[in-house]
């Protein structure tokens, strides 16, 4: 068969019209058989990383101080009803402040009500001591629960290491190390509260209001201070503890 002849034939393979079929089919293949990826599932956050999100962590505890400061020292320098004022205003200006920036405002609406409800019993009875009384109270019951949570084996400072430090991952549970260390961690914040609670509890029925808002500012913080540094050290120990006894095949 001669060449043109051969060019003309479509049902010759050869041919060169069949070759470059053959080339662009390979070049550009159908699209339509092309495997479809499968949209990702998104992930829904637990409760504990929607609280992490919530609280602002180690800013928003700060944040939630500031009030109580503010009561303390105006009234040590000047007035109930000053010191009042000023402790609920600062609060209201922090909640407003972080709606302006669009951030979370819950734990910032939750000190506000702690404010105001030592504020109203402060200016009820006329004697500054009550500002103090509902804090006092709740440490109290903090270090119960505190004691209570390692009772039943769910410490509370594991919980709230993981919302505030860890996003709200549990990973310390499946990790035995990790639990005991949160178990004596636990106790010992509950044994550290009831110091705190116990010495301001002492002024107050002392009725010693001025000595009582020093206190608050001289024992409460330093303990809290070495208390979490304490505990990141400890966590952050038996972690890479932990992490030394798994063989790096494991890790890959």
């Amino acid at each position: 068969m001669t060449g043109p002849d051969r060019a003309a034939d479509p049902y010759d393979p050869y041919s060169p019209g069949a070759v470059r079929d053959a080339v662009a089919a390979s070049a550009d293949p159908d699209p339509e058989e092309e495997p479809e990826e499968e949209p990702e599932e998104e992930r829904i956050p637990t409760i504990s990383e929607q609280m992490s999100e919530q609280l602002g962590g180690i800013r928003g505890l700060i944040e939630s101080s500031i009030p109580v400061c503010a009561f303390v020292l105006l009234n040590f320098v000047w007035d109930l009803y000053p010191a009042i004022f000023g402790a609920v205003g600062t609060a209201v200006a922090i909640a407003i402040y972080r709606l302006i920036r669009k951030q979370p405002i819950r734990h910032a609406v939750n000190g506000l009500f702690g404010i105001a409800l030592g504020a109203y019993l402060a200016a009820r009875s006329g004697e500054a001591r009550d500002f103090y009384l509902p804090g006092i109270l709740l440490t109290f019951a903090q270090a119960a629960a505190l004691v209570i949570s390692v009772g039943v084996r769910k410490p509370l400072i594991g919980y709230i290491w993981a919302i505030i430090s860890a996003g709200g991952k549990h990973d310390w549970r499946d990790n035995p190390a990790l639990f005991r260390t949160f178990q004596w961690l636990t106790l010992a914040w509950a044994g550290s509260l009831v110091v705190r609670a116990g010495v301001q509890a002492v002024l107050y029925i002392a009725k010693q209001p001025d000595l009582l808002g020093v206190a608050r500012l001289a024992v409460s913080w330093p303990i809290y201070v070495g208390m979490l540094a304490l505990t990141v050290w400890a966590v952050r120990r038996t972690t890479r503890a932990s992490e030394a006894l798994v063989p790096e095949t494991d890790r890959a």
